[in-house]
């Protein structure tokens, strides 16, 4: 009987004997964890004291704990304490596999993977002396598939500029690298020799000993019993202490690094803190002659990973039907769970398949632990909205060691700074409404599916099954008979796209039959929609997306937009508010529209958004009455509860005098856009929709259909066109008074695949991909939101204004290929042979014909970034390891005189291509 086999009949004849009196039982440190060393002692004895004040308290002796600690000395903050409730990495770090790999299909995790890398390579050994455990052997990713191999190249074409060496291997290639392994299905293979290993003992050793040099306090064997906090005289809660087994501290700042009991410590403050505890596991074989200083591996279509360990190997990876460790025991400490093989046993094929002499090789130990994970499989950082003061830095998803580092160091910077220094707002708390956060069935459902699906090929355009149809606009149901396929942003489900071949329907998740005791779903067209865009090519309904865009180009299309955040502010000092967080000038008369910015101290973008300056109203929610002056925000849904926070926190910080409302769930929004627009509305409204009565960037109270809505001229699509913001019992009624009137146009039901085509080839921006707060309005072409020419003090205009005189270092350009090739987005740009670049969106220009990117450029040679060096220019795009020629725009490529917006057709017209 094969070793792999015969270790699960003796954990079954255990467990009949009675030597494992429950299903799971803890087990401590000896039990194989395969380091030499752990920092676990046998000395439980606390501290005498804690000292009574700290600048900073960061709570759990793990990486990311140990790693912020760290960066917060590195950053001049001498006072900082860091409390462990036993010894250091007790929780989850001392049994990690502590895998590091380079390559990410995000430009921000690279970055934090390598800083992670440069710390446990050099920086960290040259400070204290000591080793950091680091192994440097080198990983291979295996592509079983091209869909796979495509993703890998994918992530190849990233590296590059980031200078991160990396190979696409043939399986013959592959063979030569690594002799032992079976290559007869594979591929192809990515090679990153840059990847390796980190020891936790070694590398949190070596942190903490250089914090302490730094000034900072870590004190173990302390337990957190309370979190301090305060509501000032505006209702703003702010933390003011940590209460311990062992006294008090006084702080303003807490760092949660609590890993899987970081729910335990968010309570104290009543902050909630969105991840589950799970089993995750790995073995740990024998003695495997010929392994030594062979890379790791990882077998995403097998979902299993291959770690180097010493003479032996490591093996683990993601089952599909993971236990839940629900009753999280709050004092459990260098504690493992027994392996449970039923779960297990689906790595066990994969890893005998890529490495065969596996299956001849008995187990030396089995580890079984404790891991949190969120619902996107993504870090929680950031300050949290509830609290002020109280720091995320947990759900890491079993990449605590291979991201700590980067990611402590933007912690840090969180703390001291008011801001990280990179683009973190995909790991930011504030990237989920509050009203998901403390969402149990939200929390369960999506961080199954994201653990499940954490090896699986991503996809540009792939959705969640779990958590569904949580947040559904009052349109949901009547644009689902229409064909409408919702997406998800923000528990909101918004249009993607509308199919000719009738309603598709989200049901309930069924966690993809994992689990017997759940039912699985028989049908689940939704999921067989999903499968169409379950490629790196255009996808099966290319042309239905493309007629959408092309019906907003001649006729008309009307796009569902309520899930956007819509807030007022009001009150004695919103003028005085306003003029201070937005960026361009919202000091107009009532029925003024403004797109603006929302700026960082640093000058970097939070936000792109629209305020109205609005007239005391009836009182409704769509019409609100208030004293003086009002402000009618709509913000992109995606980034809804950043955007309130941004404000709330700027309102708090300067004590200003008023209040900010959320009428986002009272309040519906449909854009009508396209050369009919006008035809459409003017048939439903008594009020003079000309562009003399109604110009571009306005706004007015109109009757349409006989309902009060507001209406906003307003396009981001390039058109002639308006958005109406409609009470909740209204929208249905206007939106089937709009389609019938639309219906004698040619007006469509169209979605967001639609408006990010649309929006790209006008060259407009969207937050997170385009702009980011580690942009500028400058580099990104938006320095006509900002009112430099005014007197007016704005956040952020001091960095500009030192920023204006030093020239670019970076600046966001168009470019457009001709091949007839799908641009996804992470496309190297090349310029005269060099890569100065990489495309941060990219789409398909249904009126254009051809594909569309957006990029920032900079010089390799650290030159400014002129219009003479960037027309001076060769370009090309390399695509999954393929370049094609392309041509760069300075403006941008459609309408660039911005008749359409206006109204104008006859004069500039660019014709629609037909698809």
């Amino acid at each position: 009987m094969p070793l792999w086999q015969l270790a699960r009949v003796q954990h079954r004849l255990a467990q009949q004997v009675g030597r494992c009196t429950a299903r799971f039982c803890s087990q401590s440190a000896s039990a194989g964890v395969p380091y030499e060393t752990t920092l676990k002692s046998d000395d439980a004895t606390g501290p005498s004291s804690v000292p009574s004040e700290a600048d900073v308290v960061v709570i759990g002796g793990g990486s990311v704990g140990c790693n912020t600690l760290y960066h917060l000395t590195k950053l001049g903050v001498s006072n900082a304490v860091l409390l462990e409730k036993a010894q250091l990495t007790a929780g989850t770090t001392w049994h990690t596999a502590g895998l590091v790999w380079r390559l990410r299909p995000n430009d921000v995790e690279v970055e934090l993977l390598d800083h992670t890398r440069d710390l446990i390579q050099g920086v960290l050994g040259e400070e204290t002396g000591l080793d950091t455990g680091w192994i440097n052997n080198g990983g291979i990713f295996i592509a079983s598939n091209k869909e796979r191999l495509d993703e890998y190249q994918r992530l190849m074409t990233l590296g590059r500029n980031y200078g991160i060496e990396s190979y696409v291997l043939s399986p013959e290639e592959t063979k030569k690298i690594y002799p032992l392994m079976n290559v007869s299905d594979m591929y192809g293979a990515l090679y990153s020799p840059g990847d390796g290993t980190i020891d936790p003992a070694g590398y949190c050793t070596t942190l903490t000993r250089a914090a302490k040099k730094g000034g900072a306090q870590v004190v173990e064997n302390c337990s957190v019993t309370g979190i301090q906090v305060k509501e000032d005289d505006y209702g703003t809660k702010r933390v003011v202490g940590v209460e311990t087994s062992h006294g008090t501290i006084k702080t303003k700042a807490v760092v949660n690094c609590a890993g899987v009991w970081s729910p335990y410590i968010g309570r104290m403050a009543g902050v909630a803190v969105p991840l589950i505890a799970m089993h995750h596991a790995y073995v740990v074989t024998e003695r495997i002659e010929g392994i030594q200083n062979m890379p790791n591996i990882r077998d995403h279509d097998a979902s299993v990973y291959l770690k180097l360990q010493g003479d032996a190997l490591s093996c683990g990876g993601y089952e599909p039907n993971p236990v839940f460790w629900d009753k999280v025991d709050k004092d459990f400490a260098f504690g493992l769970f027994e392996l449970d093989w039923d779960v297990f046993s689906v790595h066990v094929e994969g890893c005998v398949n890529r490495v065969p002499v596996i299956e001849r090789t008995g187990i030396k130990s089995t580890v079984c632990g404790p891991e949190s994970f969120t619902a996107d499989h993504k870090p929680l950082m950031g300050e949290s909205p509830e609290v002020r003061g109280f720091y995320l830095g947990c759900g890491f998803n079993s990449s605590g060691m291979m991201l700590g580092g980067g990611c402590g160091r933007e912690l840090a910077r969180w703390v001291v700074n008011g801001r990280p220094t990179l683009d973190m707002y995909g790991y930011d708390i504030r990237r989920f409404p509050t009203c998901q956060t403390s969402d149990d069935r939200w929390i369960r459902e999506r961080s199954h599916e994201s653990y499940a699906k954490n090896y699986s090929i991503v996809f540009p355009h792939d959705e969640p099954l779990a958590a569904r149809n949580s947040r559904m606009d009052p349109f949901h149901e009547v644009l689902l008979e229409a064909g409408c396929v919702f997406q998800e942003r923000h528990g909101w489900e918004r249009p993607g796209y509308f199919t000719p071949q009738g309603p598709t329907p989200i049901p309930n998740y069924d966690y993809y039959g994992a689990y017997e005791e759940i039912p699985g779903n028989e049908v689940n067209l939704y999921n067989d929609r999903l499968r169409d865009d379950y490629t790196f090519d255009f996808p099966e309904h290319h042309d239905v997306i493309g007629k959408e865009c092309v019906a907003c180009r001649e006729r008309a299309a009307v796009f569902n937009m309520s899930y956007f955040g819509k807030y007022y502010l009001t009150g004695p000092d919103a003028q005085k508010a306003a003029d201070w967080i937005f960026s361009n000038n919202v000091d107009k008369p009532p029925g003024s529209t403004v797109y603006t910015c929302m700026l960082d101290k640093s000058g970097g973008i939070e936000s792109d958004l629209t305020v109205s300056m609005i007239a005391p109203g009836e009182g409704s929610a769509m019409d609100p009455s208030f004293d003086g002056k009002g402000f009618y925000i709509a913000v992109g849904g995606g980034a809804a509860q950043h955007n309130w926070s941004h404000i709330t926190d700027i309102l708090q910080d300067n004590s200003f005098n008023c209040q900010l409302a959320d009428m986002s769930e009272q309040l519906g929004m449909i854009s009508i856009q396209g050369p009919r627009s006008r035809d459409i509305l003017q048939a439903l409204t008594d009020t003079d929709m000309g562009n003399e009565a109604f110009p571009f960037s306005t706004n007015q109270v109109i009757s349409v259909a006989g309902h009060r809505v507001r209406a906003l001229r307003l396009s981001f699509v390039g058109e002639l066109g308006w958005e109406l913001h409609i009470p909740k019992e209204s929208c249905v009624p206007v939106y089937k008074a709009v389609m019938k009137e639309g219906a004698k146009h040619g007006a469509v039901n169209s979605g967001y695949r639609a408006i990010d085509s649309l929006s790209i080839e006008k060259g407009y921006r969207h937050w997170h991909a385009d702009i980011r707060p580690d942009d500028t309005p400058f580099e990104a072409g938006l320095a006509f939101t900002c009112k430099l020419k005014s007197s007016t003090p704005f956040l952020g205009r001091d960095a500009l204004e030192k920023l204006k005189p030093q020239g670019l270092q970076k600046k966001l350009v168009c470019f457009t290929i001709d091949d007839h090739v799908p641009l996804l987005g992470l496309e190297a740009i090349w310029r005269n042979g060099a890569v100065v670049g990489y495309l941060r969106r990219a789409d398909y220009a249904f009126t254009l014909g051809k594909s569309i990117g957006y990029g920032y450029v900079r010089d390799p040679e650290g030159g400014k970034v002129t219009a003479e060096f960037l027309k001076a220019g060769e370009y090309s795009i390399e695509r999954m390891g393929v370049v094609y020629p392309a041509t760069i725009h300075l403006k941008t490529p459609f309408d660039p005189q911005n008749n359409r917006v206006k109204g104008i057709y006859d004069n500039g017209n660019v014709k629609a291509a037909t698809v």
